[in-house]
C-alpha cells in the first residue's frame, strides 16, 4: 500500500473508506437532490464545516465543481470593473488570468515564485473593488499569513478580500469578519477524490452580485450565479444535481476533524512541517526553496534537490512513498511534499528517514 505525500490529489483521509461504504450501503447515490434525505445530508456538511472553520452565519457555504470554477464566480459576481491580484506562483497567476478572460481590468503586484507578501509593501490601486490573495501557493510552497490578509481588509474596508486556501484549509485560522470570501478544493487537505469546490461567501458579496445583475444589468454568469446559489443554499439545496457523494463524504470527514479538534490538527501540521524543513536544512542534498521561514508553507513543502527530482521520486516509490515533482519549469529540480491531515507524524518521520538515505 502506497502512502501519498502528493499536493493534490493526495492521500485519502483514513476514514474515507468507512464513510464511502456507508454511503453505498445507504444507497445515497440514488436519492433526489430535492429530497429531505439530501437536505439533511447537505445541512450536516455545512454545519460541520462552519464548526471546523469558524464560519459565521453572515457567510454561506456553497458547493461547486472545483476551485477553478469559484475563481470565475467570484470575478463575475463581485467585480464590476477592476480586481487586484497578489501573484507569486502559477495558481495566483491563473486567478489573475481568469479576471482578464472575464473582461475585467485586472492589475497585479507580482513577485518571483518563492517570495511572499507582507502587508507593509502592498499598494492597492484606488479603483480596485476586490483584492485577491493566496494563503498557500501550491506551485511553489509560499504562504501569506492570516495576519497579513486581515491587515489588508482593515486598511481597505471599502474593498472586498478573496482568499485562495485550496491547499491549506483547514489549517488557516481566518477571521471571516475580515474575509469576504474564501474557497478550497477537497482533493488536498481534506483527503478526498477530486470533483468538489467549496465556496465560503459573505452577504456583502451577494449584495454586490445583486447590484451588478439587477441594477446595473450586467451578466454575472449564466451557470449558477451567486444569487441563485445562495437562494438554493437557504433550503440546503443546489441549483442542479450536485456531487452528492463528495458532499456527504466531506461532511463526515469534517466531523472526524472536529472530533479530533482543529487546534490539534494545526499543531500537528506545524510539527510535521518542522520535521520536513529541519531535515532539508540539515541535509546537503536538499534545501527549502522558500528562503524566508515566515513565508514558508506549512502544508506544501517545496525542496530544491541536488539529484534529479525524478530519480528521488522513483527511489521513494520503491518504498511505497509517493511525493510530487516540482511545478512547471521546476519539475526536474524540485520536489513538493504535501503535509495534510491524512498523513500523521509517524508517516512524515518515515518519509524523512527514507529521504535521508538518498
Amino acid at each position: 500500500m502506497q502512502t501519498y505525500f502528493t499536493p493534490g490529489p493526495a492521500q485519502l483521509y483514513p476514514t474515507f473508506e468507512k464513510h464511502l461504504k456507508t454511503f453505498v450501503d445507504r444507497q445515497l447515490g440514488s436519492v433526489s437532490h430535492r429530497s429531505q434525505v439530501y437536505r439533511e445530508l447537505h445541512a450536516f456538511t455545512v454545519s460541520q464545516l462552519r464548526s471546523l472553520l469558524s464560519v459565521p452565519d453572515t457567510h454561506a457555504i456553497l458547493f461547486l465543481g472545483s476551485a477553478s470554477e469559484v475563481w470565475e464566480r467570484i470575478l463575475l459576481s463581485m467585480v464590476e470593473k477592476e480586481s487586484f491580484h497578489l501573484v507569486n506562483g502559477s495558481f495566483s497567476q491563473k486567478f489573475y488570468q481568469y479576471a482578464l478572460a472575464a473582461g475585467k481590468k485586472a492589475t497585479k503586484m507580482e513577485k518571483a515564485p518563492g517570495n511572499g507578501f507582507d502587508f507593509d509593501e502592498i499598494t492597492v490601486p484606488e479603483e480596485a473593488e476586490l483584492i485577491c490573495t493566496t494563503h498557500n501557493e501550491t506551485s511553489c510552497g509560499v504562504q501569506m499569513t492570516e495576519t497579513e490578509i486581515h491587515r489588508l481588509k482593515e486598511a481597505h474596508p471599502d474593498k472586498m478580500i478573496a482568499v485562495d486556501m485550496v491547499s491549506s484549509a483547514p489549517y488557516p485560522a481566518l477571521d471571516y469578519s475580515l474575509v469576504d470570501t474564501a474557497f478550497f478544493s477537497v482533493q488536498k487537505a481534506f483527503g478526498l477524490p477530486a470533483g468538489l469546490g467549496v465556496w465560503i461567501v459573505g452577504k456583502q458579496c451577494l449584495e454586490k452580485a445583486i447590484l451588478l445583475k439587477e441594477r446595473k444589468g450586467l451578466s454575472i454568469g449564466a451557470h449558477h450565479d451567486l444569487p441563485t446559489l445562495w437562494k438554493n443554499a437557504l433550503n440546503n439545496e443546489t441549483p442542479a444535481t450536485p456531487n452528492v457523494m463528495l458532499i456527504y463524504l466531506l461532511g463526515k470527514i469534517a466531523a472526524d476533524m472536529n472530533d479530533k479538534g482543529v487546534d490539534t490538527i494545526r499543531k500537528e501540521t506545524e510539527k510535521k512541517a518542522g520535521l520536513l524543513y529541519g531535515f532539508a536544512r540539515a541535509n546537503d542534498a536538499f534545501s527549502p526553496f522558500v528562503l524566508s521561514e515566515h513565508h514558508r508553507s506549512r502544508t506544501v513543502a517545496v525542496l530544491d534537490t541536488q539529484l534529479p527530482a525524478a530519480e528521488i521520486i522513483a527511489r521513494l516509490k520503491e518504498r511505497n512513498l509517493v511525493i510530487g515533482s516540482g511545478y512547471g519549469d521546476k519539475k526536474a529540480t524540485q520536489v513538493r511534499i504535501a503535509n495534510f491531515p491524512a498523513t500523521d507524524v509517524a508517516q512524515i518521520e518515515a518519509l524523512v528517514s527514507e529521504l535521508a538515505k538518498i
